[in-house]
C-alpha cells in the first residue's frame, strides 16, 4: 500500500480555483518532488497531503499509523519570545536530551543547542527545524522550499544530507522547491504542477516533457550533469565542466 494516495483533489480559494483533478500516491523509500511556477499550487498540495488543509472534493489516504515530519517553508517566531534550538526541540511535545542531541548532531547543527533561534542564518534554521521533524521518527519526510535564500552550495548540501537520512531511515520524502537546477537531480520522481499535475516521472522523463519546457525552458541540464558525474561518475568534459562552473 502507498503511504499516501491523494485522488481527484481540488482546491478553491473564494472564487479561485487553485488545484483541480489531481491524482498522485508516495511510496516508501522514493523522493518526489512538486515543482511548478510562482501561484501553481504547490504549498497548497503539501499541506492537504500532510491533513493541515482539507481539499474542497477529493480524497487523501494515509498508510494506517502514519508517522509525518513537516519542514515548513520559514517560522514565524515572535521576538518578544526569545527561545534557544534546544528548547524548540520540545514544541510541541518534550523530547530526551538523548533524542534532541542526536537529532541536532544527525543534521550537523549539535554545537547550536543553546543559541536563541533569533540569531540562526537561513541555513542553520533549517537544519533546526529539520532535526525537529525527524524527532517523530518519520515515514514520511515533507519539507515545503526547503532551501529558500539559500545559496547554491548550501543548498546541494541540504539535498545531499536529505538523501542520506532517506537512505538511513528508509523514509519517504515529499518536497516542494523552485530550485529547477539542484533539485532535478536529488529526485527520484518529480510531479510537475500548475494547478493540475502538467506531467510527471524521473528528472530525464520531465525534463524532456513539452509541458515542462513551456513552463521553464531547458535550464536543468548542468544540474544533471553534475548529478551524474557525482553519482555515477561519467567523466566526460561537459560534465566536468558543469562541475566547474557550480562551484
Amino acid at each position: 500500500m502507498s503511504l499516501i494516495e491523494a485522488r481527484g483533489l481540488a482546491k478553491r480559494f473564494g472564487s479561485e480555483t487553485v488545484l483541480h483533478g489531481v491524482n498522485l500516491s508516495v511510496e516508501r523509500g522514493e523522493i518526489v518532488t512538486i515543482v511548478g511556477p510562482n501561484g501553481s499550487g504547490k504549498s497548497t498540495l503539501l499541506r492537504m497531503l500532510a491533513g493541515v488543509l482539507q481539499p474542497d472534493s477529493g480524497v487523501v489516504v494515509h498508510a494506517k499509523g502514519l508517522k509525518i515530519g513537516y519542514v515548513p517553508q520559514k517560522l514565524a517566531l515572535e521576538a518578544s519570545l526569545p527561545m534557544t534550538v534546544r528548547r524548540f526541540l520540545d514544541v510541541p511535545k518534550r523530547v530526551s536530551e538523548a533524542d534532541a542531541q542526536a537529532a541536532l548532531a544527525r543534521v550537523g547543527v549539535a554545537a547550536l543547542a543553546k543559541r536563541s533561534l533569533e540569531g540562526l542564518s537561513g541555513g542553520q534554521m533549517q537544519r533546526v527545524l529539520l532535526a525537529r521533524a525527524l524527532m517523530v521518527q518519520p515515514d514520511v519526510l515533507m519539507l515545503d522550499e526547503p532551501t529558500q535564500g539559500l545559496d547554491q552550495q548550501g543548498q546541494a548540501d541540504f539535498y545531499r544530507l536529505i538523501e542520506e537520512l532517506r537512505a538511513e531511515i528508509g523514509c519517504a520524502v515529499l518536497m516542494v522547491s523552485h530550485e529547477l537546477h539542484v533539485v532535478m537531480s536529488a529526485s527520484d520522481r518529480v510531479i510537475c504542477l500548475n494547478g493540475h499535475i502538467c506531467c510527471e516521472g524521473t528528472p530525464e522523463i520531465v525534463r524532456n516533457a513539452p509541458e515542462y519546457r513551456r513552463l521553464f525552458g531547458t535550464g536543468t541540464q548542468g544540474a544533471l550533469a553534475l548529478y551524474r558525474h557525482e553519482h555515477d561518475h561519467v567523466h566526460d568534459e561537459s560534465c566536468a565542466h558543469e562541475h566547474e562552473e557550480s562551484h
